[in-house]
């Protein structure tokens, strides 16, 4: 009888998690990508099901989402952790509940993310309204629109 066998890992799944460091009310800065890089969030519809699901209080257990902007085929955050739960968990929960909102809204089962994502720790000195505007501004480096304000998948703590 043949040995259980474990998917391959991606060559750069390893370099992501390794340092990874959980620190309550500290704020990182999350990407995450689509499944293949699949433009899911082209579609109004999956993009407002996605929307409306970080806006549920639990979307994000304990930690609380300073902005985010959903692209086509990825998520950027800012993420405030909470005192319960570590970095990987609470992007692991985001990811989940955001998953079964698009899924059901499009009729559909299946993984919607890629397993991994990238973060980055602000450093105490960061202006986090900068870092803020750099993520809102995405869909204008993108070409998706002129205006932040022209583009409807995206919230920040601030407005």
């Amino acid at each position: 009888m043949d040995a259980p066998t474990t998917p391959p890992r991606r060559p750069g799944s390893e370099a992501l998690r390794r340092g990874r460091w959980s620190e309550p009310g500290r704020i990182y800065l999350v990407t995450t990508i689509t499944r293949d890089r699949r433009p899911w969030f082209a579609d109004p519809d999956l993009a407002a099901a996605a929307a409306r699901q970080t806006l549920m209080p639990s979307c994000a257990l304990d930690a609380r989402l300073q902005c985010w902007v959903l692209m086509p085929d990825h998520l950027h955050a800012l993420v405030e952790l909470g005192p319960a739960h570590t970095l990987p968990r609470v992007v692991q929960h985001l990811k989940s509940s955001i998953a079964a909102a698009v899924n059901q809204a499009a009729g559909r089962s299946g993984a919607l993310w890629e397993r991994g994502f990238h973060d980055r720790a602000l450093r105490a000195d960061e202006d986090l309204r900068s870092t803020a505007r750099y993520v809102i501004a995405n869909p204008i480096r993108a070409g998706l629109v002129s205006r932040a304000g022209d583009y409807p998948y995206w919230n920040a703590i601030w407005l």
